[in-house]
This record gives structure tokens, C-alpha cells and sequence, in this order.
């Protein structure tokens, strides 16, 4: 959790930026991917360990882990489909990295950091609650 609430509060950086100044940065824009990577591996890594430890199935790709986390109830079905689309994006980054769309990057850091965090949220709760 601490690795994504650092890149969260990093990428906060580019979150207002002007969608001219971002990409015109090679530099932020690399910046802001390697994070977004992070993120949805920690949250993978994250799921992954609540399915095993709680024998909750098994997933054949990293978008059902999270479909497995909503079918269980640790998260919302809403919330399972777009970190299950996060994790998609993943996927295009570490293995179709030129076909990736840097106005999507953009968008994806004003969008989905509140899908990660609502993530968090719920798999503390599911801690607390002793599941």
C-alpha cells in the first residue's frame, strides 16, 4: 500500500498539468507510465494474495483477479471491471508499449487514482472486518 500511495501523491504532479505540457514531456510522460505500471502491479500482487489465502478460485489473467475480488464480495462488480480494464492497460504497456495512447495516460491519471483508492478502501475493510 505504501509503494501506491507514493505514486498516487507523484503522479498528483501531472494531474492539472496543460495536456500540451505533459506530452511534450518525454520525460513525465515516462514518468507517469512507470507509475501507473506500479500501481496496478501492486494492486495485482495485492488481489492476488487476498484470492490465495482465501482459497477464492483461481484467475487465468489479470483481469479476473479482480472479477474473482467482486464475485467475493471484497469489492464492488463496478469496481472489479474498471480496475479489471486498469490491469488491461497494464498488459498494453508492458507488452504493446508503442501502441500505447499518452492522452489516455493523461486521462487515466486524472481518472482512475480514485478506483485505486476506493481498491485500498475496500481491501482494508475486508482486513478489518477479519475475512
Amino acid at each position: 500500500m505504501d509503494s501506491i500511495e507514493r505514486n498516487l501523491e507523484f503522479l498528483d504532479e501531472f494531474k492539472y498539468m496543460e495536456s500540451e505540457e505533459f506530452l511534450g514531456s518525454y520525460r513525465d510522460v515516462q514518468a507517469a507510465k512507470y507509475s501507473l505500471l506500479e500501481i496496478t502491479e501492486c494492486c495485482i500482487d495485492i488481489a492476488s494474495h487476498i484470492i490465495a489465502t482465501k482459497s477464492m478460485g483461481r484467475a487465468e489473467e489479470y483481469r479476473g483477479i479482480f472479477h474473482l475480488l467482486g464475485v467475493n464480495g471484497v469489492i464492488e462488480k463496478d469496481l472489479s471491471e474498471r480496475l479489471g480494464d486498469m490491469a488491461g492497460f497494464r498488459n498494453l504497456l508492458v507488452h504493446r508499449y508503442g501502441d500505447v495512447d499518452n492522452e489516455v495516460v493523461l486521462e487515466m491519471i486524472r481518472s482512475e487514482p480514485a478506483d485505486v483508492v476506493e481498491f485500498e478502501r475496500a481491501v482494508v475493510r475486508f482486513v478489518d472486518e477479519g475475512q
